[in-house]
């Protein structure tokens, strides 16, 4: 297995992770608040420099209101396509 920071998969993640918090109508300072973590957390998440954890992935869902199997396919199906 290869780096995933930075792969295709992973840049398939954040994108689906940012479009999830702007439709939830959240900055990334409120989703900080809301994991209990600084801004600098999640622009760190969302700019790919940090790996996301299944927990912090299942907060994530629960916060921005997502099913976390859906996204997980839909990041599969990214893959695929590209």
């Amino acid at each position: 297995m290869g780096k995933t920071l930075g792969s295709a998969r992973h840049k398939a993640l954040i994108d689906l992770l940012i479009q999830k918090r702007e439709a939830a109508g959240l900055t990334q300072a409120d989703l900080a608040e809301r994991l209990g973590e600084y801004q600098s957390f999640v622009a760190r998440l969302e700019s790919g420099q940090r790996r996301i954890d299944v927990v912090e992935f299942i907060e994530l869902a629960e916060i921005l209101g997502f099913d976390a199997p859906a996204l997980v396919r839909a990041v599969q199906q990214e893959r695929r396509e590209n």
